[in-house]
C-alpha cells in the first residue's frame, strides 16, 4: 500500500497563488496532496494557469479562480 501524504484529502485555498511566495506554497500544498485552487488577483491572469497546470501535473485538478 502506498504511504499517504500529510495533506491527502485536503483542500487548500492559497491566495496569492499566481507567483512568488504564494505559488511556491501552492505548489508544496500539491505535493503534499492537498487539492490546491490558487486565487490571484486579475492583474496577472496568465500567471495562474500557468501555476494551475504545474499543480495539475502533480496532483490532479487545481482550477484557476479569479
Amino acid at each position: 500500500m502506498p504511504a499517504s501524504k500529510p495533506l491527502d484529502g485536503r483542500i487548500a485555498i492559497i491566495t496569492g497563488g499566481g507567483r512568488g511566495l504564494g505559488r511556491a506554497i501552492a505548489l508544496a500544498y500539491a505535493s503534499a496532496g492537498a487539492r490546491g485552487i490558487v486565487l490571484t488577483a486579475a492583474r496577472h491572469p496568465g500567471q495562474i494557469e500557468a501555476v494551475a497546470a504545474e499543480i495539475d501535473a502533480i496532483a490532479g485538478k487545481a482550477p484557476p479562480c479569479r
